[in-house]
């Protein structure tokens, strides 16, 4: 038994990590070693600040989490800046087949902007429905080149690299395939910039490429030049999009919610039962869809909670700019994004020793979002669990959070 009971250690911790910056006396005090040197106290004390944000349901100015989460979701996504994608997408199903007791579709379809994007629909072979339905959402995982077959299998013969992924992460299993065997229907969409919705080398200026190629899918080197290319190549994306007046989320959350659009109007699918879920960045795009789109009736992050203040001091390095939003920090903390769908069901699934967060921050979200959840009458909404291990979705977190779709999902009305 790995998982460990949550306790209020980590909430002690958070107290006991070391301040800096200008002692009584006005002697100056040595910053402890962050990313941004002796700016950091400044920074994380004065500027980001200590207290709830200023749009926090923990500040006490909202009667009601209804009334709290207009004002609040109506800032957020001021800030995210979404992109016109389009109403729903017309799709095209490419292929039909059986496979491992699934029905498998292959699917496609344009977005106003960008490549077509690949994506693939499970369910039971035989399902009719009306179904509970699982947006599935793939992790970033430094691997652009692949999008939907991170988490899926349709039966073609694997690359090297989609079953070393799927062995470092997920326990060696495809998730998207174990959870709609339980009786679901799922989608795996490729988003923005993965997959079949990379930016392809050949069609940027030669200043920028690097040293990238764009490769054949077995072309296991080549796919490492690839993701070289793509990992320099986020600075220049994310210098774009602020240029052109919007941000990652802004893009990529509006494309999660075409895909939702698709698997909603699927005949076989309850639309009033759907969830969604994902690791790393699948649990940051889990973060945003879920704290921003109701049709979201249960939710579960895994391996991405924390707080700005762990991204600004400890942790910025080691994540993608995709999660970052201008001027959001001063009227939400981080985990606050997804307590914006309180009170509808919300799991997060962290790891002790997950290398991207520290483990004090992320006790810190985990209080904040009972905190949230609890203030607004729905504490037993929301369920936190503690693994052992670093970074992934293995199968007892597998497990636990099958269960909780189940008891939100599958076993409702």
């Amino acid at each position: 038994m790995t998982r460990l009971v949550r306790s209020f250690c980590g909430v002690f911790l958070i107290g006991v990590l070391a301040r800096t910056g200008v002692a009584e006396d006005g002697a100056e005090k040595r910053a402890r070693p962050n990313m941004v040197g002796a700016y950091g106290p400044w920074l994380s004390e004065k500027v980001l600040g200590e207290g709830p944000a200023r749009l926090s349901f923990r500040t006490g100015k909202w009667k009601s989490l209804d009334e709290w989460r207009k004002a609040a979701r109506e800032r957020a996504w001021e800030r995210i800046a979404p992109v016109d994608q389009g109403s729903k997408p017309e799709v095209r199903v490419e292929s039909t087949h059986e496979f491992d007791g699934l029905h498998i579709e292959r699917l496609s379809w344009q977005l106003p902007g960008g490549p077509r994007t690949e994506a693939v629909f499970l369910k039971p072979i035989g399902a009719k429905g009306p179904l509970p339905a699982i947006l599935g959402l793939h992790d970033h995982g430094g691997n652009k080149f692949l999008g939907w077959r991170k988490i899926a299998r349709i039966g073609d013969e694997p690359t090297e690299i989609v079953v070393a992924h799927q062995k470092e992460y997920y326990g060696g299993v495809a998730w998207a395939n174990e959870i709609a065997k339980r009786g679901y229907a799922v989608l795996v969409h490729d988003t923005f910039p993965f997959g079949s919705r990379r930016v392809r080398v050949a069609d940027v200026s030669p200043r920028v490429r690097e040293d990238g190629i764009d490769p054949e899918p077995n072309d296991a080197q080549g796919v490492k030049r690839y993701n070289k290319f793509a990992s320099a190549h986020e600075d220049v994306m994310e210098k774009s999009l602020v240029s052109a007046g919007t941000t990652w989320p802004g893009v990529y959350v509006v494309e999660d919610q075409r895909a939702l659009d698709v698997l909603c109007a699927r005949p076989e699918v309850d639309p009033k039962r759907v969830g969604c879920a994902g690791l790393s960045g699948g649990g940051m795009r889990t973060v945003f869809l879920g704290g921003l789109d109701d049709r979201i009736r249960c939710a579960i992050a895994v391996g991405f909670m924390t707080t700005w203040r762990d991204f600004l001091l400890d942790k910025c390095y080691t994540h993608t700019w995709m999660a970052y939003v201008p001027l959001l920090p001063r009227d939400l903390d981080f985990p606050e994004i997804l307590a914006l769908r309180a009170p509808a069901p919300t799991m997060v699934l962290n790891c002790n020793e997950d290398g991207l967060y520290t483990l004090p921050e992320m006790h810190r979200a985990d209080a904040i979002l009972r905190e949230t959840f609890e203030k607004g009458g729905a504490a037993d909404a929301y369920h936190c669990n503690f693994y052992t291990g670093g970074h992934k979705f293995d199968l007892e977190m597998q497990k636990d959070a099958f269960a909780w779709f189940d008891q939100h999902l599958k076993n409702r009305p």
